[in-house]
């Protein structure tokens, strides 16, 4: 599943691209029919990300949320964007740009009224990338948990656009095991980790790619895959650790494979 990053990077493609101008909303698919109908012409006045929600927000006072879920994709296409390809579930055109862009595959694409997105807003924890963030508020509701602090980070109402590698990725930065309850987190770590977030997540809105390994240990073992960045321990179970060598451990936490380093993250 996307993390947030890349939900900020494609709303700040969009804004660039298609906002302060009217935009021509269809549904190929036809599972939005109704929905691109109503914003169909109208002026898209901004769009923005919140953790892993897209919300495109038009002048007509309706906005266009998605969330892309574990196999929702943007195309983007240069004019004339030519036959529809595949199951698209919202093509959008822009008549002041030369690009449009598809979405196949989303969990959801529906058209919200202001209190509904106040309302799915509200539910969202405080996202690393936005600038009215409330981390304190956050890291005060983790360390009320007995929950492990591994799955604390991917709760999207506490945190939110935390997803598995970034999630494994900080608590391996900061030395912390995943299995430590919020409890037992304290206001200095937890201030840490959110730092470690606020530094990271940028980087991978800005280039596209997530980049955790500092240059003093981005040498010797490849990437777990192919065009995939270096990791230190996500999808690296069995791998020598890039730090002792100890070998990477694995397991599934709450439904969502867990990654990390016995050694350096002692529970």
């Amino acid at each position: 599943m996307p993390e947030g990053h890349t939900l900020h990077r494609i709303a700040r493609l969009h804004h660039q691209r298609f906002s302060g101008g009217a935009v021509r909303v269809s549904s190929p698919q036809g599972r939005f029919t109704e929905g691109a109908a109503l914003v169909d012409g109208q002026v898209l006045e901004r769009a923005e990300a919140y953790g892993k929600h897209l919300l495109h927000h038009y002048a007509c006072g309706l906005t266009v949320h998605v969330h892309l879920g574990l196999y929702g994709t943007f195309s983007e296409v240069e004019l004339p964007m030519g036959a529809v390809v595949g199951q698209v579930r919202m093509r959008m055109l822009g008549a002041a740009t030369e690009f449009g862009t598809d979405l196949r595959g989303p969990t959801a694409c529906e058209v919200l009224m202001p209190p509904e997105v106040d309302a799915l807003t509200a539910r969202l924890g405080a996202d690393p990338l936005r600038a009215d963030a409330d981390h304190e508020r956050a890291g005060a509701r983790i360390r009320r948990s007995r929950r492990a602090i591994g799955a604390l980070l991917m709760d999207q109402s506490l945190i939110a656009g935390v997803g598995n590698v970034y999630r494994a990725e900080v608590l391996f930065r900061q030395g912390i095991s995943p299995f430590h309850p919020g409890t037992a987190i304290t206001p200095a770590e937890w201030d840490a980790l959110w730092a470690d977030l606020v530094e990271l997540m940028p980087i991978g809105v800005t280039t596209g790619r997530m980049h955790v390994v500092r240059p003093e240990h981005d040498i010797g073992a490849p990437s777990y895959n192919k065009d995939r960045p270096r990791t230190y321990v996500y999808r690296r179970a069995g791998e020598p650790c890039r730090v002792c060598a100890t070998p990477i451990a694995h397991q599934v936490m709450e439904a969502r494979n867990l990654f990390w380093c016995p050694t350096c993250q002692p529970r």
